[in-house]
């Protein structure tokens, strides 16, 4: 059936325009096959990227407070020959002295020479507890100097005398006259046992 002459035409712009309408599409994909788009430079962070920075600083705080308080409280190694001396608040110097030069009476001793540090350590706390349930005051103890230790360190010797400021029953303690150790043994003073917890 033939289109009258009017129709024909309004019938060709249509086919026109939807031609055109494809053309453009394809027209512009074709153009931007080539297009890379712009990186953008300008980051705004979130919230995401923000917490694993502030993980990682708290990690590197931990760690370096690890080893701030290792190292503050790994005992410091004394020398061989290195005379021992501690003294706790509210002991008088006239006491300590007497301690010093061997004046007071010796009613105990523990040789922990030649033991491991684990056994040094375990046979030092029932030492102490024997004489302090015994009411015993002043005793000897000897740990040597660590010259037969490896590298000649002094390492019983250094574990002693930390072991000592910590134990709270020890008033005081030094490296006894040569007539009795020298440098590898100490006098000990232990704080004296409440007459009220004795009698319970």
């Amino acid at each position: 059936m033939k289109l009258p002459p009017k129709q024909q035409i309004l019938k060709a712009s249509l086919l026109v325009k939807k031609t055109e309408v494809i053309d453009d599409k394809a027209l512009f994909h074709k153009e931007m096959e080539q297009v890379k788009p712009l990186k953008q430079e300008r980051i705004h962070p979130t919230r995401s990227s923000v917490e694993p920075s502030a993980y990682h600083k708290q990690k590197v705080d931990l760690i370096s407070m690890d080893k701030l308080y290792s190292e503050e409280f790994e005992p410091k190694t004394v020398g061989n020959e290195e005379i021992l001396s501690f003294q706790r608040s509210g002991v008088q110097d006239r006491l300590f002295n007497q301690l010093r030069t061997g004046q007071l009476t010796l009613d105990a001793e523990l040789d922990l020479h030649g033991m491991t540090i684990a056994v040094a350590n375990q046979q030092l706390v029932e030492f102490i507890d024997t004489c302090r349930q015994e009411r015993i005051r002043c005793v000897r103890i000897i740990h040597g100097k660590g010259w037969g230790s490896k590298d000649n360190q002094p390492v019983l010797k250094t574990k002693l005398n930390a072991w000592l400021q910590q134990e709270k029953n020890v008033l005081a303690f030094c490296s006894t006259p040569i007539k009795d150790g020298g440098a590898g043994a100490v006098y000990v003073l232990l704080r004296r046992v409440d007459k009220v917890k004795a009698e319970k």
